[in-house]
């Protein structure tokens, strides 16, 4: 069960590493997508023989701070396994990402992850202008415009799909367990998606996943955010080695603009 929580979080984290991209055009990035006070539910599902079965839930907030003096994003996305699945592998988990809203660049991570007997923390900071990463564990050289695991949901929201055309790949790069990821997302294009909580337009991405003890490998996963300038995620799913894994959002609050890409509810 550990995946299925993780799946949301680490999204971004399964796609495989490609050769080495040219980043710098990630610092363009601006926020006009999402603004401090946004909520959002996220119910994780699995699902066999045509049954939805919910796992989990995870939620991400936004707020607005202060970090070394400086307006930051503060990003959180907390994670847990409902109790008849704690039974079996109880999930609670926490990541945590300070944005810099000139530059939309990470400045400090947190991931805290409780899953079964596994616990993880790591408290990382980011210095853009060294080039350097200071992590629980030490100090680390990284390519400019680094994100991180929560960043990079944000970064991937404020992307402009009108410049891409379907097939085209859109690279990025990410710091995670002290080690950095050379990846892409391939933009498919804009189709309707039906979730658990409606009918949706929706921009449809696929990242190329590595072939593990849970996923196959490919590009099986599908992801859907919503065609309007608020580009949250929608829905995700991915076939894993028995059923599959879907992530429908649920619900919402404080949006920046209204969710003029729903056209019926459920």
């Amino acid at each position: 069960m550990k995946l299925i929580i993780s799946f949301l979080f680490l999204l971004f984290s399964t796609v495989a590493p490609e050769k080495k991209q040219e980043t710098g055009k990630l610092c363009e990035i601006h926020n006009t997508s999402f603004k401090a006070g946004e909520e959002i539910t996220m119910k994780i599902y699995y699902t066999t023989l045509g049954m939805y079965v919910g796992a989990g839930e995870a939620t991400f907030t936004t707020s607005l701070e202060r970090f070394n003096g400086a307006a930051v994003y503060h990003c959180v996305g907390t994670g847990k396994t409902y109790s008849f699945f704690d039974n079996f592998f109880k999930v609670r988990d926490r990541y945590e990402s300070y944005i810099d809203t000139a530059t939309m660049l990470p400045v400090k991570f947190i991931r805290n992850v409780s899953e079964g007997n596994t616990k993880i923390y790591n408290n990382v900071t980011f210095n853009h202008n060294a080039g350097t990463a200071t992590s629980t564990h030490g100090l680390f050289n990284v390519t400019p415009c680094i994100q991180d695991v929560i960043s990079s949901v944000y970064y991937m929201r404020n992307i402009d799909f009108g410049k891409y055309k379907p097939g085209d790949k859109i690279p990025f790069d990410m710091f995670l367990d002290d080690e950095i990821y050379h990846l892409y997302l391939r933009y498919i294009g804009k189709e309707k998606v039906k979730t658990q909580y409606g009918k949706f337009r929706a921009i449809k991405l696929k990242p190329l996943l590595i072939k593990g003890n849970v996923f196959e490998g490919g590009e099986d996963m599908n992801v859907w955010i919503s065609d309007d300038p608020n580009h949250i995620l929608l829905r995700a799913e991915s076939p894993v080695s028995v059923g599959s894994i879907k992530v429908d959002m649920m619900g919402y609050r404080n949006l920046r603009y209204p969710l003029t890409s729903l056209i019926s509810f459920r």
